[in-house]
């Protein structure tokens, strides 16, 4: 198994995500124990020695089947990662509770590896609000010895990603000024130690992942990557994009593909899997023991690949258009989240548009054509945003999935 230094700790490039776990009868609260209790045992024998989960995965019930899981395992066999649903839409938020809820359901003692759930254009709100008190909460656990390293994963643009980091530098540095034995616990000088986003060779440029990869290299601040197979859909390639790397690579599959390339890049240091089954476990494991880095005809390859699985509309950001609208819509972002959607509908891209403030969104287009005529593309905007309003409309609201959760936990308190 591929191993990287992560933080002072030799960790498998491999991660264990615990998003996708097998249940039953397509119930995803009833984990199957004893197909998951396979799958781990498997990925520890291989050699796999990062797990991750959070607390709203499997309607609550990841953190407790994959805690009974590895508690069948010696405790230094293993990192176990999990995340603080700031995130989510409530009335109030207590970091305390939730974390003492998720040592318990885990049955640990301290987390390797604990994260801020996906810090995005609304919750960036959330978590820096200081009545809720949840960094500093935080740094207090590190002390105690109870996380290890502390971190966050994002799903926001990279403007929001820029303002979480600079929020976790002045943290760092009142730390520093105020505690600084505390302050030396941490890897640098951000609180914020490490960050998951996703990212793999499509996101790369659709989702901007190439800008946010260069951000956090700068700041010295390394990857775990979660999405690397886009929710499984780059472990199957129609049949005329996977003849293109055949013939350069007969053997190679299209998720070996996928996880070698992310494998060149130094920054990351753990890519995560959802696995759902001991098969994808083995052929996992096997592509992380075997793994040979892309050649440059290779890279180049998958370039092409990538651009053929794109759809949408050719817009450059320039922002022309944004000058010209009376209602001042952020049509770049709305043209980016388009073109993400052409690829693949998912819950992510419509809680970040639902965090754009009202007034600004795409149903507030007045379809009056200014934009369309200083459009260098020829882009016919007003019908792009009115399509994209369309199929908004078709997906669940996260309030209403948060309502859910949130029932969910309290299913699983009972």
């Amino acid at each position: 198994m591929l191993t990287n230094l992560f933080l002072g700790d030799s960790t498998s490039r491999l991660g264990f995500g615990a998003m996708r776990l097998p249940v039953i009868d397509g119930n995803q609260a009833a984990i199957n124990q004893k197909a998951l209790d396979a799958m781990v045992d498997a990925a520890l024998a291989a050699g796999v020695n990062y797990f991750d989960t959070a607390y709203p995965y499997h309607g609550n019930m990841s953190e407790r089947a994959l805690g009974a899981s590895l508690a069948r395992h010696p405790r230094e066999n293993f990192y176990l990662a999990t995340k603080y649903p700031g995130h989510q839409i409530a009335e109030t938020y207590d970091p305390a509770a939730i974390f003492e809820e998720q040592l318990a359901k885990c049955g640990v003692e301290y987390f390797d590896f604990y994260l801020l759930h996906n810090i995005y254009e609304a919750s960036l709100e959330v978590y820096t609000d200081e009545q809720w008190g949840i960094a500093d909460y935080f740094i207090e656990q590190k002390r105690l010895g109870r996380i290890r390293h502390l971190g966050f994963s994002c799903h926001g643009r990279i403007e929001t990603l820029e303002a979480f980091l600079a929020y976790g530098a002045k943290k760092y540095a009142e730390l520093a000024e105020k505690d600084p034995e505390t302050a030396a616990l941490f890897s640098g000088t951000n609180i914020m130690e490490f960050c998951q986003i996703q990212l793999n060779y499509l996101d790369w440029s659709l989702q901007r992942g190439q800008e946010k990869y260069a951000l956090l290299e700068r700041v010295g601040i390394p990857i775990v990557v979660m999405e690397p197979l886009r929710g499984g859909k780059l472990a199957t390639l129609h049949e005329d994009q996977m003849e293109q790397l055949r013939a350069l690579n007969a053997e190679r599959t299209a998720a070996a593909w996928s996880f070698e390339w992310l494998l060149a890049l130094d920054g990351v240091k753990v890519i995560l899997s959802g696995m759902s089954n001991l098969e994808q476990v083995e052929q996992n494991c096997a592509t992380f023991t075997e793994a040979e880095a892309l050649t440059t005809e290779e890279e180049a390859a998958l370039v092409r690949v990538a651009e053929t699985l794109k759809s949408g509309v050719p817009c450059t950001g320039c922002r022309y258009c944004v000058d010209s609208c009376p209602v001042q819509i952020d049509i770049p972002l709305m043209m980016e989240t388009y073109n993400d959607l052409q690829f693949d509908t998912n819950f992510t891209v419509g809680m970040q548009m639902e965090a754009v403030p009202a007034g600004h969104r795409a149903t507030d287009c007045l379809a009056c054509g200014a934009c369309a005529r200083m459009c260098p593309q020829s882009i016919d905007i007003p019908s792009v945003l009115s399509q994209l309003s369309a199929t908004l409309a078709t997906m669940p609201k996260w309030a209403d999935l948060c309502k859910e959760r949130a029932e969910a936990a309290a299913r699983a308190k009972a």
